[in-house]
This record gives structure tokens, sequence and C-alpha cells, in this order.
């Protein structure tokens, strides 16, 4: 189950990076619990770069995330419009990373061919969207989750 999340999750990203950086989307393979995602710059079919994404590293924290959604039950109401909010932060959160880490190492990648121009501000923005969601969210999300459902759905 989790590899079929993870597979979704990273599919999803990488057709979002296409949007932003000047790629194709060529494809994807699993290897265990890594999935290897195949991208192409847009005019160059020759030079095919893999970003490796390691699921476990973001889909680490998500029995917690249940865990504590399931502690709630007896103290919120529309359960299940919390539940389904809670679960979409927990999928937009998982989407991010994996969009960032892609954006991110695309960029480095390009950057140090010539294959774009070499911007700082660029390149720190990606990379501080990465950290910040790998350091900071992703550490903290069963618990902002947990918090959001209960001020959100709590029983007066």
């Amino acid at each position: 189950m989790k590899d079929n999340y993870g597979y979704a999750v990273t599919y999803m990203a990488s057709k979002l990076v296409t949007l932003i950086k000047d790629v194709r989307f060529e494809e994807m393979k699993r290897e265990k619990a890594i999935i290897l995602a195949t991208f192409s710059p847009v005019g160059q079919t020759a030079d095919r770069l893999t970003i490796p994404v390691k699921t476990s590293s973001y889909t680490f924290n998500a029995p917690l995330t249940f865990g504590i959604m399931a502690a709630l039950f007896s103290f919120i109401k529309r359960r299940g419009r919390a539940y389904a909010e809670g679960l979409l932060m927990l999928f937009v959160v998982h989407l991010l990373y994996v969009f960032s880490l892609e954006a991110y190492s695309l960029t480095m990648v390009f950057m140090d061919r010539g294959l774009e121009v070499a911007s700082k501000p660029r390149l720190f923005a990606y990379e501080f969207l990465w950290q910040f969601t790998d350091n900071m969210v992703l550490r903290f999300e069963p618990f902002l989750i947990g918090l959001y459902v209960f001020i959100r759905f709590r029983r007066q």
C-alpha cells in the first residue's frame, strides 16, 4: 500500500515539476523503497536525468498521523469531513516534499551543466522549500494535522 501511495505522489509531483521546469517527464521505475523519476530537458532527448525519491523519507510518520486522528474520534464532530481534510493535508505536504526535491535537484543539475542560467536566488528558493518541508513540516506534520482537526471540528 505504501509503495503504491509513494508511486502516486511521485508521479503527480513529477508532472507538476514539468510546469515550472523546461523538462519532459519520461518514466518512473520502482526499486524497493526508492522511486526513480526520469526527466529529459526539452529539445534534448539524449540527456536524461534520474532523480531518486526515497518514499520512506516522507511517509515515515503517516502511522503517527493516523493514530492521532483516531485518538480524536470521540472529541470531534463531522468525522468524515475532519478525516478527509486531515488526509488531504497529509497528501499535500507529501506532494510538496517530492515536488520541491525534484525541482531543487533538476535546478542544481541544469545549472551545473549550463542548461539553465545560474541563479542563486532561484536555487536558494528551491533548496529552502525542500529543506523546510523535510526538516520542519514533515517532522511536525502529525501534530499539526491533529491540532487542526481538533480545533476545527471539536465538540462544543
